[in-house]
């Protein structure tokens, strides 16, 4: 069918694909695993069905099929090069790890360990290793377990010390260019990882000095009662790193060209795929792994019973180390790849936009515009207890909202994190929060008044629109 004579279309049938992935998600994430007690459906296939159901309903609408495809092939076109990135970050983070640069940095981490400031670098630690690994609740679940029972042992608050672990652990994560949801979030957007990253920086990083400040505080005030460390509470995961790798200062050559790449805005592909290249050589040079081992982590991971010399390896390590490889965020790019299909199609009849104008169709100012997108990231994060989906869902809504009101994708890419990623651990239904609970073994209500950086990063976000500052206002967008 010829594009120039698209059929006339009421709101409803514009907004009724959207309305039905709504029902599925409601159904499928909400009411089958809190009140039926049965599995969530997967996301692939909830964004699959109503792809399938759009694609119908356009076609009875009277749109051809070859305009259907078209639209969604090109949709898939913009975000192939980040779907490429994808799997380059899975290549990075084997390569980092069977070099002994992830392990070394959890090494010197765990070593910083000190009764004194034992918030502070409960804050501290996991920020580094979320950074480094791109996952929040590997951290919270390797080193957070750590430092939590380090805790308990020198009798600190316990509540404090979650709070700390969980908003260090997401901090690294949102700023990690190895995170899937950071990466998700800038696919979403369609705007460049790096500037993702660098526009995080207005609200995060001083949310992150302020609630540094606050934990150094509340160590003077609520010290823990002991002043030593027991020894055997950390003794099994360092002899098992310090057994698997040899650690040397070159190793920190493939984080350095990470950094600098982002400093200099270098190509992000090139970059990753050349700190794997560095990683792969530093690996034969300085760790007793073959060739076959690395091209098997590049290929399918590291896994921690390539070290066969090792006698014994925790639980936790093998749970933080053995990742990476090309299939490591194969359910990431699969995902992805459903959701352009979704929202390619539903883009012939702009019902994302649509959506958008008529529901916020009042609002005029910048300000109010973004202040919207946080609050609609937060309910919808909330709804679907998945930072992925909600990226996908806001970024569609609001893209050609923000370029109309000439604002940079960069800030609506930010509030997604900001509101999304960042508000995960403070809901008490969601996956995030019973996954922290259970794991550190300190209650929601222990924790979550002290998990300051997310606190004060939803303060900022905000007053950062309502001043206008790091919004990119100036910047052609």
């Amino acid at each position: 069918m010829n594009t120039s004579k698209k059929p006339d279309l009421s709101f409803f049938q514009i907004i009724l694909p959207v309305l039905f992935l709504g029902i599925i998600i409601i159904y499928g994430l909400v009411i089958r695993p809190i009140f039926l007690e049965q599995p969530a459906f997967p996301l692939e296939i909830v964004f699959l069905l109503a792809s399938v159901f759009a694609i119908a309903e356009l076609m009875l609408l009277g749109f051809g099929w070859e305009e259907i495809q078209h639209s969604f092939i090109q949709k898939l076109a913009r975000g192939f090069p980040a779907i490429l990135i994808l799997f380059a970050i899975g290549i990075i983070i084997g390569t980092w790890m069977v070099s002994g640069t992830i392990p070394m940095m959890i090494y010197y981490g765990i070593r910083l360990i000190s009764p004194s400031y034992i918030y502070v670098l409960a804050f501290f630690i996991p920020i580094i290793f979320s950074t480094l690994t791109g996952t929040s609740w590997g951290s919270i679940g390797t080193i957070g377990v750590v430092i939590i029972g380090v805790a308990a042992v020198i009798e600190a608050n316990l509540g404090i010390t979650a709070g700390a672990i969980v908003g260090g652990a997401f901090f690294g994560d949102k700023l990690s260019p190895l995170s899937d949801t950071t990466n998700i979030a800038a696919i979403a957007t369609e705007v460049d990882l790096y500037d993702h990253i660098r526009s995080m920086m207005f609200t995060t990083l001083p949310s992150a000095l302020i609630a540094t400040v606050i934990y150094f505080i509340l160590g003077l005030l609520y010290p823990p009662a002991g002043s030593e460390i027991d020894s055997q509470q950390i003794a099994p995961t360092m002899n098992a790193i310090a057994s698997i790798f040899n650690f040397n200062g070159l190793l920190l050559i493939p984080p350095v060209i990470v950094l600098f790449g982002s400093i200099r805005k270098m190509a992000t592909l090139p970059t990753l795929l050349i700190s794997s290249l560095s990683a792969a050589i530093l690996a034969l040079i300085f760790q007793p792994f073959t060739i076959s081992d690395i091209i098997t982590t590049i290929h399918k991971g590291f896994d921690t019973n390539m070290a066969f010399w090792s006698s014994s390896t925790p639980e936790g390590i093998k749970v933080l180390f053995n990742r990476g490889g090309l299939y490591e965020l194969n359910e990431a790019i699969i995902f992805s790849i459903m959701v352009f299909i979704f929202i390619g199609t539903i883009d012939l009849v702009d019902a994302m936009p649509t959506i958008v104008n008529r529901v916020f169709g009042f609002i005029k100012s910048k300000s109010s515009l973004i202040i919207s997108s946080l609050f609609a990231t937060a309910f919808t994060n909330g709804i679907t207890s998945n930072q992925s989906a909600t990226s996908f869902i806001i970024g569609d809504a609001f893209g050609k909202r923000y370029d109309q009101s000439g604002i940079s994708r960069k800030v609506l890419s930010r509030s997604i994190e900001d509101y999304g990623t960042m508000f995960e651990s403070l809901i008490p239904w969601h996956a995030t929060t019973i996954f922290l609970t259970t794991t550190l073994g300190v209650s929601y209500g222990e924790y979550w008044h002290w998990q300051l950086l997310s606190l004060i990063n939803l303060l900022m976000a905000p007053t950062l629109a309502i001043l206008g500052k790091g919004c990119y206002y100036t910047e052609k967008t």
